[in-house]
């Protein structure tokens, strides 16, 4: 009887097979719970809105994190019936090491680090934010997330070459503007990793315009 709760758990929360109504529904709730969760993190950054509304922002966020922690400890409590975590205890110590499991532990962890550890009122500030957070279990519904990991994996090696043939450019016509540019611009092009900056901000094409080549040559090498 455990047994089978546990793996009917498991469909809903893991598996949402194609015609499963129930789990639809709990994707469609936990989405919607989500996206809600960003949109009030957001707003409660306008004080005029967090100081009239704290109240409604704070009964939202206990429901939400009793919503999202009792999600958590049911899937840790199903990851069982998968192969890959099959043992009870250390196949949940995997689990919990997984990225979505991680991000899920996120999404939850900044509500109750300030009752565990005494912590400056600045900091507790900062670690709300980590609640959006929460916008990232939303790759755990999206089949486009799965479909991007599977392009990554199985692309991993051109992607490599591709970073690894990036890098090397940086650091090649990093060096060679410095080069160029240390004597007429002593203070942005100092040193080769202080021209890294300007490689990192072109390969890139933001262009912020605080570092650029000013000699004939530099603006060569530039183009």
């Amino acid at each position: 009887m455990v047994k089978r709760i546990k793996e009917r758990l498991y469909e809903i929360l893991e598996i949402a097979a194609v015609g499963d109504i129930t789990s639809k529904l709990f994707d469609i709730f936990i989405i919607t719970l989500i996206t809600l969760n960003v949109v009030a993190v957001i707003l409660a950054t306008v004080e005029r809105l967090d100081s009239q509304y704290q109240y409604y922002f704070r009964i939202f966020e206990i429901f939400s994190v009793t919503i999202f922690t009792i999600e958590y400890l049911l899937r840790l409590w199903a990851c069982t019936i998968n192969k890959n975590f099959r043992n009870s205890i250390t196949g949940r110590i995997k689990y919990i090491f997984t990225p979505f499991a991680i991000i899920d532990l996120l999404a939850i962890l900044p509500f109750y680090l300030p009752m565990i550890i005494p912590l400056d009122l600045r900091f507790v500030r900062a670690v709300r934010l980590f609640r959006l957070f929460r916008l990232f279990k939303l790759g755990r519904y999206s089949k486009a997330v799965f479909i991007l990991k599977k392009a990554l994996k199985e692309k991993k090696e051109e992607l490599v070459l591709v970073i690894f043939i990036v890098f090397l450019l940086l650091i090649i016509f990093s060096s060679l503007m410095y080069f160029i540019e240390k004597e007429a611009q002593p203070e942005a092009f100092s040193s080769i990793p202080e021209a890294m900056w300007w490689g990192i901000i072109t390969l890139t094409t933001v262009g912020y315009g605080d570092v650029y080549p000013i000699t004939p040559l530099g603006k060569i090498l530039g183009a």
